[in-house]
């Protein structure tokens, strides 16, 4: 309208002297008209350009939207929460916040609405942002039709950019990541500071991770997060806030990359994603060793003579008390008297059979059942590593390369108190070595089991050198598990990381002889944590814990140690019944070892069938049977076998009674003690345990 106005008036301006109508009285008030118009159309414009420019910075300062969708699925999106700095997954239909990702690269700006950079890829979302690391979020199917996933992608753009998502654990318990020296459940409980997220060796670096570790996070609200497994990381823990992913900063411009999933509970998520952590086919470990219990034989001796003498005693002593029988586990430093050698490997190849003849007839011990120890390692001062510098065998070990010529530098380390070289694992002779060196020592000593500890921790890293590609991380604990596999179903090993489908043992973290979360109160959670990322099949701690190196001598401590680890795949102890306490505490360990063999030991067979086929844990916590139950989600002092039986002892000093909760609501669960029947979903509060009893429950519906 203002257009067409404007063109009609200037045509009768340029025609007025053609009219014969006189309009020198109306001509005049036109312009006056005209002047006044103009003038209020212009204050008009400013006026509004001005109200339009407040609006722009009120709607962008204070009026604009505090989140906005930028990526929906079919039950789930995520929101971009300005205010916040935060990625938040939540439901459609409830609006449920599931899982609230705390956006850590950038907190000193307060970023805008974002706008997806993908244009109209509905799967996609794609955002710079602020020239420093670019974003891409995709939609991707899950492994069922009840998962969605979301696929997150963080990449640098420049060096020295340090990449960091945390997730909060407001209103989530989350499992999962990596053992400590102290285990909690959840990981809310847990304190530890950014570093590296690999296995450490925990006698070097106690506040470290340590044992069993995967890239796997489980959250109550049914969320999991899995991390791409070739990307370097760190993990910190501040408790009860959040636990934050890093990338490392440097000239590589490592990205971070992980991936969300939702189910619609914590059973269906880990069922679904995290029981399939592995895609390789599951095996089962030489399953005789649960009936077994193992006696720790660690007596110092000087000779194998003394050795073979002090271990035909000691199994005299097991039978005599009618203890079973059981395996008799020999450390490293009685490996090698047994073996007659400096170190755990036999000379070279060439002199097997010097080997053979200089080696002690081991007939006095072959009928006992019994483990070696072997590690990678061997001390600087053996006759084997000189044989080996003598025959050019350098890249047998870690070792540096030499600046000045082609000769590799072994790389030194400290292992059980003495300057060593460690295997080369990555070097295909070196490992073909070792392993023919084992297998020789195993038939010639007629082991039963071999448990290879030594393996965790990274020997450049620890050194401050920058380790070859093939061994960062934890690559060298993933070749060394591959190879002890290699010797059949029936070896232990002390730390695994992306090795759940082998058929391997795995000895527990060392505990203090106490009852603190780095003592018996820290078995269950665990052995929750051990189950839940697959590894089932786990020897625990030794009766009253090894950390100490002395014999436990608190009554009390020991049965309530003794009661948990009865429930457990094997049972394992270092301080005999006889000599830390009275009688009738012998009694009660040949009661438990019974039960053990007859109760225990059906039921793990038994389950270990589901993890065989669906790769389901066999000891599983409470929220196993109540997903949707918040009570579940912080019980760290019991446990389920399979969906059958609830194991509830005592872990605290003193106590005679405890509050048990019972899952499962429409179950009802027996006391096989006293025959009590309970309904599942409840908490029994001061249930009275003797000092003799542990609180065990079967499903009765």
């Amino acid at each position: 309208m203002k257009l067409c106005f404007t063109d009609s008036f200037q045509f009768l301006l340029r025609n007025r002297n053609q009219s014969p109508i006189p309009e020198v009285t109306w001509d005049s008030g036109l312009k006056e008209m005209n002047e006044t118009w103009k003038g209020a159309i212009a204050c008009l414009g400013v006026a509004v350009f001005f109200v339009m420019t407040i609006g722009i910075i009120y709607w962008q300062v204070v009026d604009q939207p505090n989140k906005n969708w930028i990526l929906r699925g079919s039950t789930s999106g995520l929101i971009w929460e300005r205010r916040s700095q935060s990625l938040v997954l939540q439901t459609l239909s409830e609006e449920k916040t599931l899982v609230e990702i705390n956006v850590g690269n950038f907190p000193d700006m307060e970023q805008p609405f974002v706008k997806n950079l993908c244009w109209l890829n509905k799967t996609e979302f794609c955002y710079t942002w602020d020239a420093t690391a670019d974003l891409e979020i995709s939609l991707e199917p899950g492994p069922s039709a009840g998962t969605e996933c979301y696929r997150i992608n963080w990449t640098p753009l420049h060096c020295k950019v340090t990449l960091k998502d945390c997730f909060s654990m407001t209103n989530v318990s989350w499992y999962g990541g990596a053992s400590i020296r102290a285990q909690r459940w959840p990981l809310n409980n847990v304190n530890t500071k950014s570093q590296p997220f690999v296995i450490s060796n925990l006698t070097k670096n106690p506040t470290g991770y340590g044992s069993v570790l995967e890239k796997y996070f489980l959250g109550s609200t049914g969320v999991t997060v899995t991390v791409a497994p070739d990307v370097p990381i760190s993990l910190s823990v501040d408790s009860n806030r959040h636990f934050c992913l890093e990338s490392p900063s440097s000239i590589s411009m490592f990205p971070l990359q992980y991936m969300v999933c939702i189910s619609q509970n914590i059973t269906s998520a880990h069922q679904e994603v995290g029981s399939q952590l592995s895609e390789q086919e599951r095996r089962l470990p030489n399953t005789d060793i649960l009936g077994l219990p193992i006696w720790r034989h660690y007596k110092a001796a000087d000779s194998a003579a003394k050795m073979e003498r002090g271990l035909r005693s000691f199994f005299n002593r097991l039978k005599r008390h009618h203890l079973g029988e059981g395996l008799i586990a020999l450390n490293e430093h009685s490996t090698m008297l047994l073996s007659n050698a400096d170190h755990m490997h036999l000379p070279m190849a060439s002199r097997k059979m010097h080997a053979l003849r200089h080696t002690r007839d081991p007939s006095l011990i072959k009928p006992l059942k019994f483990s070696i120890t072997l590690s990678p390692y061997t001390s600087i001062n053996s006759q084997l590593f000189l044989m080996s510098l003598q025959e050019g065998k350098e890249n047998y070990w870690l070792s540096l390369q030499s600046k000045f010529d082609s000769h590799p530098t072994p790389l030194l380390t400290k292992w059980k108190g003495q300057f060593s070289v460690r295997l080369n694992v990555t070097n295909d002779a070196a490992r073909n070595w070792y392993m023919d060196r084992v297998s020789l020592l195993w038939q010639r000593l007629g082991a039963q089991y071999v448990t290879f500890e030594g393996a965790e921790g990274n020997t450049f890293a620890e050194q401050t050198v920058q380790p070859p590609k093939e061994l960062e991380g934890d690559k060298y604990i993933g070749i060394f598990a591959l190879m002890a596999a290699t010797l059949g179903n029936s070896t232990i090993i002390s730390a695994v990381t992306r090795s759940n489908h082998l058929p391997l043992f795995i000895q527990m973290t060392p505990l203090q002889s106490d009852w603190s979360y780095a003592g018996l109160k820290g078995i269950i959670p665990s052995v929750l944590h051990y189950s839940l990322l697959g590894y089932n099949f786990f020897i625990p701690d030794a009766v009253g814990g090894t950390l100490a190196n002395e014999f436990l001598t608190e009554e009390e401590l020991y049965i309530r140690w003794l009661q948990i680890v009865t429930f457990l795949p094997v049972m394992s102890f270092s301080t005999p019944p006889w000599v830390c306490c009275d009688k009738w505490v012998l009694n009660l360990t040949r009661q438990y070892i019974q039960r053990h063999q007859d109760f225990v030991v059906p039921l793990i067979v038994k389950f270990s069938k589901e993890w065989l086929s669906w790769g389901y844990p066999i000891f599983r916590p409470l929220w196993w049977l109540s997903p949707n139950d918040p009570v579940t989600f912080t019980i760290d002092d019991e446990f389920l076998i399979g969906d059958e039986v609830l194991i509830a002892p005592i872990t605290e000093q003193g106590r005679v009674q405890r509050d048990i909760y019972l899952p499962g609501e429409g179950l009802t669960w027996m006391d096989i003690n006293t025959a009590r029947v309970f309904d599942g979903g409840t908490l029994i509060r001061n249930y009275s345990v003797s000092l003799v009893e542990v609180p065990v429950f079967v499903k009765a519906s």
